[in-house]
């Protein structure tokens, strides 16, 4: 059986202490990788993925307690364990308690620090070593060598042994959903259903029955037991994507079902116990939201126990080549084509490209290239052909919503000729509730009566 071995990166800038960890590290079975300084430490960083890291206190420039909390910042899952020449039990207990994983005096023990190291990457992985491909499955549909994808993909790890809520926050097309599936596959909950719901697309009347369930009866057209994606859910995973367009009347019942652990389906007197991991995702700012009385402060809390959030693809363009190459080879296989690659002027229009659709937006690009593509290299003019119509032709989820709200509420004030009255009967919302709509679009009702 292939074993992976663990990469620790080794920072001292006394180069005779360095080349005597690497050995002994090396002979102990570990990758190993060194840097003579701080700021060279935190180079490496932006390039690789240590599972732990073991630095020297004093250093010439930045000291170790300084690297690590620059670590810290980025990568909080990341171990570090700190070696110093002039350790004291108060400066030790300080070290701990700001996160340091271990605090050793030189000259150190041997096998104490191998204990340390050994603790430090159980603990960091959450799971022993083990065959490369068993512990890649759970998130085999993320292709990435983003050290901030990294990181999430760490974190998402360490919270799926938990039942803990997770809210996924990131712009429409970056990947929330496989983030969801992932922290799914990597739980306890692997071999139960994971059931995913559209918040935003379901009308409010549906969503209630699509999420609860309803009894026979319990409306026209009930004719009989439905239950719902809670229930089916029973044992798994239910992930609720684009959560911050639920509406406010489903998210007090979400939330009485978050607090009491079980659902009451619509028209039924029964209330049933549940067993469900709640994963949620959206692209918009909640606390924003929250501020502007379009979604519950005491739901956010519920969902929010722990927060990934998703880069967009251009803020990791590392990952861009990467995609488009993994894109390529399903999809020339897809379409029966012999396509090499990428010329390296098409690669660098893809890397520079603005992608306001994320990896969804890369995928169309280049599906419609290879679709196209008559020559064993897909070229830079086929490259900037699909972009531009790609660009042409979409527009954030947030502007699309903002152009139809806008769109309708303007037939419907001409409909009424102003009243707001009739128009909020007629758009089934209450007054104050279409007041706001249509001050969010600056519309006057005034300026559409005859």
């Amino acid at each position: 059986m292939n074993v992976p071995r663990h990469n620790i990166l080794i920072v001292d800038d006394d180069t005779d202490l360095l080349q005597l960890l690497s050995i002994r590290l090396t002979a102990a079975g570990f990758k190993v990788e060194t840097a003579e300084s701080a700021e060279a430490a935190l180079n490496r960083l932006d390039v690789s993925h240590p599972h732990l890291v073991i630095t020297d206190m004093q250093m010439s420039g930045m000291d170790g307690m300084t690297l690590f909390e620059r670590i810290h910042q980025t990568t909080p899952t990341l171990p570090v364990i700190i070696l110093t020449a002039h350790g004291t039990i108060p400066d030790a207990v300080a070290a701990t308690q700001k996160g340091v994983f271990g605090y050793l005096t030189k000259p150190f023990d041997s096998k104490t620090l191998m204990d340390q190291i050994s603790r430090a990457l159980r603990l960091h992985a959450g799971i022993a070593p083990q065959n490369e491909a068993l512990q890649s499955a759970w998130r085999k549909d993320i292709v990435t060598q983003s050290a901030t994808m990294e990181n999430l993909l760490t974190k998402a790890r360490l919270v799926a042994e938990s039942d803990a809520s997770v809210l996924i926050h990131g712009a429409s097309g970056a990947g929330k959903e496989l983030f969801a599936r992932a922290i799914h596959n990597a739980s306890r909950r692997k071999h139960r259903l994971f059931v995913d719901i559209n918040c935003a697309a379901i009308p409010e009347q549906l969503l209630e029955s699509e999420l609860f369930g309803h009894a026979k009866g319990a409306f026209t057209g009930a004719v009989r037991d439905h239950k719902g994606l809670f229930q089916i859910a029973e044992g798994g995973t239910i992930f609720l994507d684009e959560i911050g367009d639920m509406p406010l009347p489903i998210q007090a019942k979400l939330l009485r079902v978050l607090q009491e652990r079980q659902v009451r389906p619509i028209g039924s007197s029964q209330t049933i116990g549940l067993d469900v991991r709640v994963i949620s995702a959206t692209h918009r700012d909640l606390k924003a939201e929250i501020a502007a009385g379009n979604f519950r402060e005491d739901i956010y809390y519920r969902l929010n126990v722990v927060e990934l959030a998703i880069p967009s693809l251009s803020q990791r363009r590392e990952d861009i080549p990467l995609l488009a190459n993994h894109f390529l080879a399903s999809l020339a296989e897809k379409y029966h084509k012999s396509i090499n690659g990428f010329s390296t002027d098409a690669m660098e229009m893809l890397v520079d490209a603005s992608w306001p659709g994320n990896v969804r937006q890369l995928l169309n690009v280049v599906e419609q290239s290879v679709a196209l593509c008559t020559t064993p290299l897909i070229s830079s003019a086929l490259v900037q052909g699909t972009i531009h119509k790609e660009e042409e032709h979409l527009v954030s989820f947030e502007e699309a919503r903002r152009r139809f709200e806008r769109d309708y509420l303007v037939r419907i004030l001409k409909i009424t000729a102003g009243n707001v009255t009739q128009a909020a009967q007629l758009s089934k919302r209450n007054r104050t509730e279409f007041y706001k709509l249509l001050q969010r679009h600056q519309l006057t009702p005034a300026a559409f009566k005859p």
